[in-house]
């Protein structure tokens, strides 16, 4: 990697293409380190495996690196920027800092993946005008080809097989929009559906959790699903047109629940970014982001679904 990227003290966003543990140990390691010379905060966010990897090779470097299991902070990919890259960034104002962060891996599955592209690519965003250096891996002997395609779109600047090119097709906010697409329905016969307006949110609520705990949602996440449906049922009726319905049924793993309304979401940012400390209100779509295990949603004008997966 050249030193050009690694040492800027703006904001910097290269994609590192791997194919082997060779090519993914040399360069996120001669990454750390340069930071670590360099006196930056650095941290490392990758699946567990990767996360091992690096421990093992960074040794005593790694002393000083801050680690965390992506597959587990940043299962869904809406709370990655705010609890993983801002949190960090924030922790050290003034400073320029590095961080390693790989949200995509091979084990993503295709209802994951359209949040994992619209995160990389709000990244540039978040981040604009601050100095931060985000290098986002993609192991390109793993992943399918539309997922380097899209990296190529959300990534200014590439690295693959040691050289560093500026991306051709850099576009993220054509990657936001292209996955801002309709979410596949829920299974015939086997949803429960409830309207509701100011005057029947504590029935909605009510209703879908007792549903919710039918379906099989443990114990220990019931209260996590009850404030994420009272944050969005909530907003339905302040800020999506006095109403909306929720829905609810099982997959294999989670349960599934979602609020369709007449409200628009405009800022593609929203829910990912904390709003100032001394702004009351704007925090209830975090919220949900940092209770839930998946978000996706769907936004258009004069209409919004927002769906929420939370594991068994």
């Amino acid at each position: 990697m050249r030193e050009s990227t690694a040492g800027a003290e703006v904001f910097t966003h290269p994609a590192l293409f791997y194919r082997d543990q060779f090519e993914y140990l040399s360069a996120n390691v001669a990454f750390v380190r340069a930071g670590l010379e360099a006196g930056d905060p650095v941290a490392v966010a990758v699946p567990e495996d990767n996360l091992k990897l690096l421990r093992g090779e960074l040794g005593k470097d790694g002393s000083g690196v801050t680690f965390v299991d992506m597959q587990q902070a940043g299962r869904n990919p809406g709370r990655i920027i705010p609890r993983v890259l801002l949190a960090f960034a924030d922790a050290h104002p003034g400073r320029h800092v590095r961080l390693i962060g790989e949200p995509i891996w091979a084990g993503r599955s295709p209802t994951e993946y359209p949040a994992c592209a619209q995160h990389e690519a709000l990244i540039n965003h978040a981040f604009t005008g601050r100095r931060v250096t985000i290098l986002c891996p993609y192991d390109a002997s793993r992943l399918a080809p539309h997922v380097l395609t899209d990296a190529h779109a959300t990534h200014p600047v590439v690295i693959s097989g040691g050289v560093e090119l500026v991306s051709g097709s850099y576009a993220p906010d054509r990657v936001i929009a292209a996955y801002n697409e309709p979410l596949p329905g829920p299974p015939g016969g086997l949803v429960f559906s409830f309207s509701f307006d100011g005057d029947l949110l504590p029935d909605a609520r009510h209703l879908v959790l007792e549903r919710a705990v039918a379906l099989g949602l443990a114990p220990g996440r019931r209260d996590d699903f009850a404030l994420a449906v009272a944050e969005l049922t909530t907003n339905s009726v302040l800020h999506g047109g006095g109403r909306g319905t929720v829905r609810i049924w099982a997959d294999a793993e989670h349960v599934v629940w979602e609020v369709e309304d007449r409200g628009h979401i405009g800022d593609p940012l929203a829910g990912r970014c904390p709003p100032p400390p001394d702004r009351p209100g704007g925090r209830g779509l975090l919220l949900v982001h940092f209770l839930s295990d998946l978000v996706r949603t769907h936004t258009l004008p004069g209409s919004t679904t927002t769906r929420c997966y939370l594991r068994r």
